[in-house]
This record gives C-alpha cells, sequence and structure tokens, in this order.
C-alpha cells in the first residue's frame, strides 16, 4: 500500500458558512481556474474515468458551476464501472434538494453521495450481472473539494510545500482491519485462497466470491456486506489552490503516494497525468489497466497557462504560482471542520452503516414529499412498505428500530441485507 496522509495539528473547528463566508468577501473571491489532464494504459480494459468540468447546479446561472471527475475499476468484466460512468453523478444529484444555497448544496453533498451510489449499486444489480467496479467521484466547486470512493482507487491532494494528503480510505480487506471485522460481523467470512493441502496464498479475500475489496458497485454474487456506501472527505483549499492526482490501483500498486506527487510537479496537468503513468509502468511495468487524471486548481489570477518549465530546475517557481503556502494533511475521522495548516477539512465519514450516513435530519429546506424514498428518490403513497420515523405510527413493521430518512421497502432490504440481517439479491428498485 502507498504510504497514508501524514497527521497535522488541528485547530479549533471552523463551520462551512465560515469557509464560503471567507471565499465571497473578497479573500479569495473569484472562483478559481480548473485545469485538468488524463492518461492511461489498457491492460484488461476494464478502467473507465469520468471528466465534466462544465456541471451547472441551477441550468443556466454560472455562478451554480461545479466540475467532477472520476475513475471506476471494473473487475469481472466492465459492465459496473460503465453503468457507474453513466449514472451515477446523475443519480447523486438526484438527491440533491432543489433550490438550495451554495453553502447548503456543500452540506447536503456527502449525504447525497451515499444516497446516489447505494442507488447505483442497487439499480445496476437489478441488471442480474456479476460485475463490480471501484469508484471515486471527486466534486470541486471553487475552492471546496468534495470526495467519493468505494474501492482502492485513490484521489490525493498535494498542495505547496510537498505535503500530500490522502482524500481517500482503500477498501482492501488486506490493509483494513475495522472492513475485516465489520463483514466478518455481517456473516462474511475473510481467508486467504486455500490450495489443495491447506496451504493459504495470496490476498485477503471475501468469500463468497474471492473479492479482495470490501466496498464496490455491484459483485451481485460476492454477497451483500460487500456495499457500496462510500468513505466522504470534503476539504477547502487555500486560496492559492492545489492539484489532485485520481487513479486506479495500476498506478497506486506501483507509486506511494508521494512519488506520484513529486514524480509530477512543475508540470502542466496533461502532461503531469502522462508522466505519473509512464513512472508506473517503469516502475512495474505493465501489471494492469493504469489510469490517471490530474486536476489543478489554480487562483484565477494566475489563470495563464505557465510556461513550459523543467521540473528539476523550475519545479519551486511553478509550484508557487499553482500551490502557494504550505499545507499540512491529516487522518482521523471530523464532524465538524477543523484547519490543517491551510487546508480547511470540513467533513469526514466512513461508516457502512446507512442509518449513520443519511442521519436522522434529512434536509427540512428540501421540499421533499413526505413518501419520496431517501435513496431510490421514488415516491409512495402510505401503507405500500413505506419505512418512516416518527410520522405518528404510520409505518410498516421494521425488522429493526430505524432512526433515519424515509426508505421503501426496497431500500430497507437493501439496507438490511448491507448489514448482515437478509438477503436482498431478489429486490429490485421501482
Amino acid at each position: 500500500m502507498a504510504g497514508a496522509a501524514t497527521e497535522g495539528k488541528l485547530s479549533p473547528a471552523l463551520p462551512l458558512a465560515t469557509l464560503i463566508g471567507r471565499e465571497l468577501r473578497g479573500d479569495g473571491s473569484e472562483r478559481p481556474i480548473v485545469r485538468y489532464g488524463h492518461s492511461g494504459f489498457a491492460k484488461r480494459g476494464e478502467d473507465y474515468f469520468l471528466v465534466n468540468p462544465d456541471c451547472l447546479r441551477v441550468p443556466g446561472d454560472p455562478s451554480s458551476a461545479f466540475s467532477v471527475f472520476a475513475v471506476f475499476d471494473g473487475h469481472n468484466g466492465v459492465s459496473a464501472a460503465v453503468f457507474s460512468k453513466e449514472k451515477l453523478l446523475e443519480h447523486v444529484m438526484s438527491a440533491v434538494p432543489q433550490g438550495i444555497s451554495r453553502e447548503d448544496w456543500l452540506q447536503a453533498l456527502p449525504r447525497a453521495l451515499v444516497a446516489g451510489f447505494v442507488k447505483t449499486d442497487i439499480d445496476f444489480q437489478r441488471k442480474g450481472e456479476t460485475s463490480g467496479t471501484t469508484a471515486t467521484l471527486v466534486v470541486v466547486d471553487g475552492f471546496t473539494v468534495t470526495v467519493a470512493s468505494v474501492g482502492d482507487s485513490r484521489c490525493i491532494l498535494d498542495t505547496q510545500g510537498g505535503e500530500v494528503s490522502l482524500l481517500t480510505v482503500d477498501h482492501r480487506l488486506e490493509e483494513n482491519a475495522e472492513e475485516r471485522e465489520r463483514i466478518t460481523a455481517s456473516g462474511g467470512e475473510v481467508s486467504r485462497l486455500n490450495l489443495c493441502g491447506g496451504q493459504e496464498v495470496g490476498p485477503l479475500r471475501c468469500w463468497p466470491g474471492g473479492l479482495c475489496l470490501s466496498r464496490s458497485i455491484g459483485d451481485t454474487d460476492v454477497g451483500e456486506f460487500i456495499v457500496p456506501i462510500p468513505h466522504v472527505k470534503q476539504v477547502k483549499l487555500p486560496n492559492t489552490g492545489g492539484r489532485l492526482i485520481i487513479a486506479s490501483d495500476g498506478i497506486w500498486d506501483a507509486l506511494s503516494s508521494e512519488t506520484a506527487a513529486q514524480a509530477c510537479r512543475g508540470l502542466p496537468a496533461e502532461l503531469a497525468a502522462k508522466l505519473v503513468v509512464k513512472q508506473a509502468l517503469k516502475t512495474s511495468g505493465l501489471k494492469d489497466d493504469t489510469t490517471c487524471v490530474v486536476v489543478d486548481i489554480i487562483p484565477s489570477d494566475h489563470c495563464s497557462t505557465p510556461p513550459a518549465l523543467s521540473p528539476k530546475r523550475n519545479q519551486n517557481k511553478l509550484k508557487s504560482l499553482i500551490f502557494g503556502r504550505r499545507s499540512h494533511s491529516s487522518v482521523g475521522k471530523l464532524s465538524k471542520s477543523a484547519s490543517l495548516g491551510s487546508v480547511e477539512e470540513i467533513f469526514e465519514e466512513g461508516s457502512a452503516m446507512l442509518e449513520e450516513r443519511l442521519g436522522r435530519n434529512f434536509p427540512s429546506k428540501a421540499n421533499l414529499p413526505p413518501f419520496r424514498c431517501a435513496v431510490c428518490q421514488v415516491d409512495q403513497e402510505p401503507f405500500e412498505g413505506l419505512m418512516m420515523d416518527n410520522v405518528g405510527g404510520c409505518c410498516s413493521a421494521p425488522s429493526t428500530p430505524w432512526g433515519g430518512p424515509y426508505l421503501c421497502s426496497d431500500c430497507r432490504k437493501k439496507k438490511d441485507a448491507m448489514e448482515g440481517k437478509r438477503s436482498s439479491r431478489s429486490t429490485t428498485c421501482r
């Protein structure tokens, strides 16, 4: 596994409104320029990526612009990766309340990402295919970056000073003890491949199925304890910007996070992505699909393309243009924002429990119909298998008390299955 982020000193918590207020009042009021590049080589042809730099929350309103970048590393075929590339963003946006402010949008986004990942998984499993995929989805809105991920496709943040922050968590059973405990508690088995004679070889896998990951989209044949609930992290970059490197494990199995960042400093995004891939191939050869997306978030007053500089001779000069002051990174769960040097950590959550991720206080400003499922966004009439909380007793009889928002019967079954309570293999989300 590549090197994890280094731990930084936390300063007092800052609410999201304060961070956005600073941006709007003039200390970095201009939205940054977003530049990107991508590169890759195919071994199996199961990697896909998404680049959508010109999204609008409100049609026709350029002030609501944001950008989306993603990497999907498929396995057992390409179907899940292709489906996720086509549907994941749509499902995330369908879970975002309409007509809300930018501050509310950024606060609602982590929860919408969870709902969108779960809906994408449910809809894909309706197809009856056994393919699966990792998914790392990055939303850039101004200097605020929100990352959601399942699997082992990684996103790192490089800021001035050479400090590298890991914005994702690898869901590899070999390296994640918490996920191993979760799967065994849910009824799964975690062990290595057992050869004749009892010899165990290879990485830890989940049985049935033999998947090395604990979270993914798809993988109908593996078991419901392989969940699509993403780790989500949201940070606000300093007004001097930063660089994101999003890549599949074909990169990270060959390069540490720090090595990948160092390999492309001082280069424009397109060339940087090619150099990261080249360095990975030079280190390990083409053992797996290798896909890399590099995103530069650059202050508007530095929007002109820097001249082609030598990374060795002029690296510090270009980094000062792109990255600015030194930052620190950290690991660990925070419920509020915290200062990581010049990078402000707003939110981080990685629980695999749907109730914890959707929460009891679903957005009241969303103008949601009273019986709209929080995951699949399907409206239902009362007494049609609806699971709801604190509504005058008008609810179905769940297997366990549910403290979250409204779930239709199919999504409730999916939730219970992910927690090891029942199977939802035959369920569909109508």
